[in-house]
């Protein structure tokens, strides 16, 4: 049976974080309401949208992810017409992985009744950090002792698969700081954890200021590249010692409750993504990978309709994608597996690249399997661009 991952992108948050350069914002309550009736618009119309397109476009969904943004400030009854939409247009099945983006201390009592009402059944908490400073310094209006009481109050509300995420590299973070932000969310006990490598965007706030040499932010007490990278080693030791063992780049869970839906991504499996500037992959009938997203712009979106620049990803892209999506799993790829999806001479092609990287230690290369090391998972994105550099067979 086909079955479909559906991102909904909610954009709205309380404020923007400085590190930030996704497509959200502080925007009037006023438009939560039109922002909502657009995606059941779109819910409504994707079905024949696609079969224009002669896109196959799974019925059966089984995984909903509510990102942005911070989805928790939606008022509960737009809630309910958001999920009452989607059960409209997909079959979701009783089993399916749902999950719900919220920023600790942003989650009224109402609100997190329709998500429970709703079928959530996981909860992914923005915590970045629980120092109060830190989390002051990049906009956060949370403290420790609220994070931990929301996380008390979900698992009150029934819903125990919970994910928290953390940054390594914010200003003012020291070694110190970072370990006791490591521990208090080991001691948790939640099943699942992000931790990034802040990657500070020229567009943010905070990149112009480093850029500009400015003061504001707190940019001059942002750690140095190799604190951030010995932060996040930290992290991988503590963490799989209390029994988060690291499946991707930046995540970790316990067995079994990794996250379904971002497994989609790394797997290249169809996804749907509906809301400003959310991004699909689907099949088309012939089995070509499409990819399109919407603007990223709240205003256009709001005043258009249907896909922004659809691509279908030639031959030669979906071996790249197959590589640098796979290789983020600490499982990485099968050589067997990408030769029987696009043939040997495309796939050995990649045979003396993958001899380079594994005599600089950046792969491990065991029989049939490709898989990043530790220090490889360090500098991925350089690891990724060479797969991009290979001439096609």
């Amino acid at each position: 049976m086909h079955t479909l991952g559906l991102y909904l992108s909610i954009p709205f948050c309380k404020s923007k974080c400085t590190y930030c350069n996704f497509a959200s914002g502080v925007f009037p309550a006023t438009y939560f309401e039109q922002y909502i009736a657009r995606l059941e618009q779109d819910l409504s119309s994707i079905r024949v949208e696609t079969q224009q397109r002669h896109v196959d476009l799974p019925e059966v969904v089984d995984s909903i992810y509510l990102g942005g943004g911070t989805p928790s400030l939606l008022p509960s009854a737009l809630i309910r017409r958001l999920f009452s939409a989607i059960r409209r247009s997909f079959a979701v099945l009783p089993t399916a992985e749902i999950t719900a983006e919220c920023a600790p201390g942003q989650l009224e009592d109402a609100t997190l009744g329709a998500i429970v009402e709703a079928g959530v059944n996981r909860i992914s908490f923005g915590v970045q950090s629980f120092i109060d400073s830190e989390a002051k310094h990049t906009g956060r209006f949370h403290t420790r002792e609220i994070a931990l009481r929301d996380i008390n109050r979900v698992r009150r509300a029934g819903i125990s698969n919970l994910s928290l995420d953390l940054i390594a590299g914010l200003p003012g973070q020291t070694r110190d700081s970072w370990r006791e932000s490591l521990a208090t969310l080991a001691d948790t006990g939640v099943n699942h954890a992000s931790v990034y490598m802040l990657e500070i965007d020229a567009d943010s706030r905070l990149g112009r200021e480093l850029s500009s040499g400015g003061l504001k932010y707190y940019a001059p007490q942002v750690p140095s590249d190799e604190d951030i990278a010995d932060m996040y080693s930290e992290a991988v030791e503590l963490f799989a010692a209390h029994g988060l063992h690291q499946y991707e780049i930046s995540n970790f869970a316990r067995a079994g409750r990794e996250s379904a839906h971002n497994l989609k991504y790394w797997h290249r499996k169809p996804y749907l993504g509906l809301g400003l500037d959310a991004h699909s992959m689907l099949r088309t009938r012939s089995g070509d990978a499409l990819r399109f997203a919407t603007t990223d712009e709240l205003e256009p979106f709001l005043n258009s309709s249907g896909w922004n620049h659809p691509h279908r990803l030639s031959r030669e892209e979906e071996i790249e994608e197959a590589w640098f999506l796979g290789l983020r799993l600490n499982a990485g790829v099968s050589l067997g597996a990408l030769r029987a999806e696009f043939g040997r001479a495309d796939v050995d092609s990649f045979e003396p690249l993958l001899t380079e990287l594994e005599c600089h230690g950046l792969i491990t290369w065991t029989a049939d399997r490709i898989a990043l090391t530790t220090r490889g998972r360090l500098v991925s994105n350089e690891v990724f661009e060479r797969f991009l550099m290979v001439p096609a067979a």
